[in-house]
């Protein structure tokens, strides 16, 4: 089956230089769309992201912001529109984390996760808004949260709390944009085997923890990136306000010691 409603489109992607964000770039590159790609202290890996996308065939451009700084982010919509005339896909991906529990917890560390997911998010859903509906133009834009903002585990208070903000902004955006036909959909990862969990945890630890999931293994970023080309695509015209959970179903808890079929 073609996927529709890529070709010739732009992308922009926040961090997009690794693991999920830059598997969101290629493969949406791969189904024809012309890429930002966003970085905010990782040039070299945004360099290489956007080379293998003009190897597809398919123009990119990077562009240094951080989410969590609103005149960034307004400064690389304005360099993206002005390249390539518009945003049509977009994709906020950039987060941050602190691992402390709620007690012992920088009060700086709380705000620097929500300036990244929220404030960030509210920017590209806002300018990526405004950019369509002065086109008059369909469009899509896809938050990336987690299923820590569901389960809510310890010591990920900030990143939890800001996750399910993500989703509040998210659905409300849905609801004001839906008139003009632009589609705001949710995202929410498992484990997902990324550069990022190597802050947290080593390799072994990563493999170790990969054969209790319900599939044997993490997640890979490109099986994120196929949900994110759906949801851009034609393929989910009628899909708005949604949040997709895409983890193996690991949430669904299981069985231990499953018996044994007689």
């Amino acid at each position: 089956m073609e996927i529709t409603g890529i070709q010739g489109k732009t992308a922009l992607i926040t961090g997009s230089s690794k693991g999920i964000g830059r598997a969101a770039a290629l493969t949406l590159a791969e189904a024809g769309a012309n890429v930002v790609v966003n970085h905010r202290d990782s040039e070299t890996e945004a360099e290489e992201v956007r080379e293998l996308i003009e190897k597809i065939g398919r123009s990119a451009m990077v562009v240094q912001a951080d989410a969590g700084v609103p005149s960034e982010m307004e400064s690389m919509f304005d360099a993206a529109i002005d390249r390539f005339g518009g945003i049509d896909i977009a994709v906020h991906n950039a987060l941050y984390t602190k691992r402390e529990f709620a007690v012992d917890l920088d009060l700086r560390d709380w705000k620097r996760a929500f300036e990244v997911a929220v404030d960030g998010g509210l920017i590209l859903g806002r300018r990526t808004g405004q950019d369509l509906i002065r086109r008059g133009v369909p469009g899509s834009i896809v938050y990336i949260s987690s299923v820590m903002a569901n389960r809510c585990p310890p010591r990920s208070i900030a990143y939890n709390a800001a996750k399910n903000a993500v989703r509040g902004l998210a659905y409300s955006l849905a609801s004001e944009f839906m008139e003009h036909q632009i589609r705001v959909n949710v995202i929410q990862p498992g484990w997902i085997d990324t550069p990022g969990e190597r802050k947290f945890a080593t390799e072994e630890g990563i493999r170790e923890g990969g054969k209790r999931m319900p599939f044997g293994r993490l997640g890979r970023p490109e099986e994120i990136a196929n949900v994110i080309l759906f949801l851009a695509s034609d393929l989910a015209s009628f899909v708005n306000g949604v949040t997709i959970r895409v983890d193996s179903g690991s949430s669904l808890g299981r069985n231990p010691a499953p018996k044994e079929r007689e």
